[in-house]
C-alpha cells in the first residue's frame, strides 16, 4: 500500500513545478514505491511528466512496476522517449509489453526503437507464448574462455552497467557463421560464477575456472519448466540453449517468480471455475470478467440440471419418507468436500511433479483407503445425528393446501384430540390411499369437523384446506443407518471421483486444475443423490 503523503506531495510539485523534487522522489525511492505511488490518482500524462524528471534507466525501471493495463495506456501515446525507454528496460519485459499493445500502437512504438533493440524484440517475440524463449533475456554477461581472471574482471565492469545480472557469467565459444552468412548463436562452454571469479587467482584462465557440467533451458519447453529447475537447484538464472547448444539467453529469478505467481493465479481461477483472467482483478474490463466466469457457471448450471432428473426418479421415495429432503444437502455437501480435497490435492502434486498418470494405481490405492477411512468417520457422527433427529422431524409433516376428503368405515367417528388431530388407520381411503398411519391436524380456527356424508361404503369426511398431514414416524435407528451408510458410499465416491478426473485429464493433455473445486463438486452432486436415495429405498421402503 502506498505511502498517503505521497499522492498530495506530488501533486503538489507537479502544481509548482518542482522539477528537483520530483527528479529526487523518483531517484531516491525504489522503482516499485514510486510505481506504487503513481498507480492511484494520476492520469498517464501526469505519470508521465513525473517520471521524466529522473534519468531514461529510472524511467525504465519504474515503468516495469507499473501495471500492465496502465503501461499499455501510457505507451498508446507514443511519446519520443518511449523509444529510450524500451532501450533500457529488461528485455523481456518489453517484448510482453508489445505482446499487449494493439497492433497499429505496436507499429508507432516501434519506430521509436532503434535498429538493433528492433531486432532483438523480433527475436523474442518469434518464440511462443508461455515458453522458454519468450520468458528468457538476451541481456547477460559472458566472457571468451582464454583471458584471464584479471582481465575477466576489467571486461565485466565495461558489461556491467547494461545487463540485467552479472552473478553467473557465461564462457561462450568463438562465433560461427551459418550457410547463408549470418552468425549462429555462440556455443555454451561453461559458466563460473561471480563469486568465483573474485576468489580465482589473477592469471588463472577462465576456462580452467569454469563449471562445464551444466544444467540449461531449451528455448521451446514449456514456462512451467522452469519453475521446477529453479526450485530443484536454487538458481539466480540459467541458461537458454537451441539444438546446437548455441546460447540464446538466460532467464532470471525474478521472471521465474512472475511464472509461478501467474500460473498459481490460474490455477486458483480454474480450481473456481473461472477462465483465466488476463491482468488483475481490478483493471480487468468487466466484460472479459464475465465472459471468464459466465460460461463455466453455465456448464455447471446445466450439469446441476442433472440433479433435478435424479430428484424426480426418487419423487416417490421423498413422498413417502419426507425427512429424507432434509439430509440431502448434508449428504450432498460431504461428497463435494471430499471430492474438492482430493482433486486439490493430486492436482497440486502432479504442478509439483511428484505424481504423473503412470502413478494412477498408488492414487486410486490411497484415496480408496483415505475415503474409506473419512468416510467412517463422518459415518459415525451422520448416524447420531440420524438417530437424535426429533419424532416429529421424523414423521414428515406436510402442509395441505386444498381440502380433501376422507371415507371411513359406516359409525367411524373422526373427533379431533385435545391438539386438532385427527388420526388415520393404514388403508384409509382418501384422495390418496394412505401407506401408513397417519395424523393430521386441523388449521387454526377449526376444532371440529363437519358431520360426515353418509354413503353406501361408509361416511365421507370433509377436511379443510391447510391441514397438516404426518406420517407414522420413522424408526430412529434405520434413519440413523441410511444417513451413515449414505455419507460413506458418498464421501468415498466423492474422494475416488476426486483423484481420477485430475489424472484423466492430465492423459489427455488438458490441465488438471479444472477439475478441481466446482466441477467435481457438481458432478458429485448428482451421483451423490443416486447413491443416498439408493440406500433410502434399500432400507426404509
Amino acid at each position: 500500500m502506498p505511502n498517503p503523503l505521497f499522492g498530495p506531495e506530488i501533486k503538489l510539485m507537479l502544481s509548482e513545478g518542482n522539477a528537483a523534487g520530483l527528479r529526487e522522489f523518483c531517484e531516491s525511492l525504489h522503482p516499485a514505491t514510486v510505481a506504487e505511488a503513481l498507480d492511484s490518482g494520476f492520469s498517464t500524462e501526469q505519470i508521465w511528466e513525473v517520471i521524466s524528471h529522473a534519468n531514461i534507466r529510472t524511467q525504465a525501471s519504474i515503468f516495469e512496476y507499473l501495471p500492465s493495463a496502465l503501461q499499455v495506456q501510457m505507451a498508446e501515446q507514443a511519446r519520443p522517449q518511449m523509444g529510450q525507454l524500451l532501450s533500457k528496460m529488461s528485455h523481456d519485459d518489453r517484448v510482453d509489453l508489445i505482446r499487449r499493445l494493439p497492433p497499429r500502437v505496436t507499429e508507432a512504438v516501434m519506430r521509436l526503437v532503434d535498429e538493433a533493440d528492433r531486432k532483438d524484440i523480433a527475436t523474442l517475440f518469434s518464440y511462443g507464448e508461455n515458453t522458454v524463449g519468450a520468458l528468457m533475456t538476451t541481456d547477460y554477461a559472458w566472457l571468451p574462455g582464454t583471458v584471464t581472471a584479471a582481465e575477466a574482471i576489467d571486461l565485466l565492469r565495461q558489461q556491467a552497467p547494461d545487463r540485467e545480472t552479472i552473478y553467473y557469467i557465461y564462457v561462450l565459444d568463438d562465433p560461427v557463421r551459418r550457410p547463408d552468412g549470418s552468425l549462429a548463436p555462440r556455443r555454451l562452454l561453461g559458466v563460473i560464477s561471480l563469486r568465483d571469479l573474485i576468489l580465482a587467482p589473477r592469471h588463472a584462465l577462465i576456462r580452467e575456472l569454469m563449471e562445464t557440467d551444466l544444467v540449461t533451458l531449451r528455448y521451446d519447453e514449456d514456462a512451467e519448466a522452469v519453475t521446477q529447475l529453479f526450485a530443484r537447484y536454487d538458481f539466480l538464472a540459467a541458461p537458454v540453449v537451441d539444438d546446437k547448444f548455441g546460447l540464446l539467453g538466460i532467464v532470471t529469478h525474478d521472471d521465474v517468480l512472475d511464472v509461478v505467481t501467474r500460473e498459481a493465479t490460474e490455477d486458483l481461477q480454474r480450481q473456481a471455475a473461472v477462465g483465466p483472467i488476463e491482468g488483475d482483478y481490478l483493471h480487468a474490463s468487466f466484460y472479459q470478467v464475465w465472459k471468464s466466469r459466465v460460461k463455466w457457471l453455465a456448464v455447471l448450471f446445466v450439469a446441476e440440471l442433472l440433479t433435478f432428473t435424479a430428484m424426480a426418479h426418487f419423487e416417490d421415495a421423498i413422498s413417502a419418507v419426507v425427512v429424507l429432503a432434509l439430509f440431502v444437502p448434508l449428504c450432498i455437501s460431504t461428497g463435494g468436500n471430499s471430492g474438492t480435497q482430493a482433486s486439490t490435492l493430486v492436482t497440486r502434486a502432479m504442478a509439483l511433479g511428484f505424481v504423473t498418470p503412470k502413478d494412477w494405481k498408488r492414487v486410486l490405492k490411497r484415496e480408496l483407503m483415505m475415503g474409506l477411512a473419512l468416510g467412517g468417520a463422518l459415518g459415525v457422527i451422520a448416524f447420531a445425528r440420524g438417530a437424535l433427529t426429533p419424532s416429529d422431524t421424523r414423521s414428515g409433516p406436510e402442509k395441505v393446501k386444498n381440502p380433501f376428503s376422507v371415507l371411513v368405515p359406516t359409525g367411524t367417528n373422526l373427533v379431533p384430540n385435545q391438539h386438532h388431530d385427527v388420526d388415520l388407520s393404514v388403508g384409509t381411503p382418501q384422495t390418496v390411499t394412505l401407506e401408513k398411519n397417519s395424523r393430521v391436524r386441523l388449521p387454526d380456527g377449526i376444532d371440529q369437523l363437519e358431520a360426515p356424508k353418509v354413503v353406501n361404503d361408509g361416511w365421507i369426511y370433509e377436511f379443510p384446506a391447510e391441514c397438516e398431514v404426518r406420517t407414522e414416524a420413522v424408526d430412529r435407528w434405520s434413519l440413523g443407518l441410511v444417513i451413515s451408510i449414505a455419507v460413506l458410499g458418498i464421501c468415498l465416491w466423492g474422494t475416488l471421483m476426486g483423484c481420477v478426473i485430475p489424472l484423466v485429464i492430465r492423459t489427455l493433455g488438458g490441465d488438471p486444475a479444472i477439475a478441481s473445486g466446482a466441477l467435481v463438486a457438481t458432478l458429485v452432486d448428482v451421483s451423490g443423490i443416486v447413491i443416498f436415495f439408493s440406500v433410502a429405498k434399500a432400507i426404509l421402503l
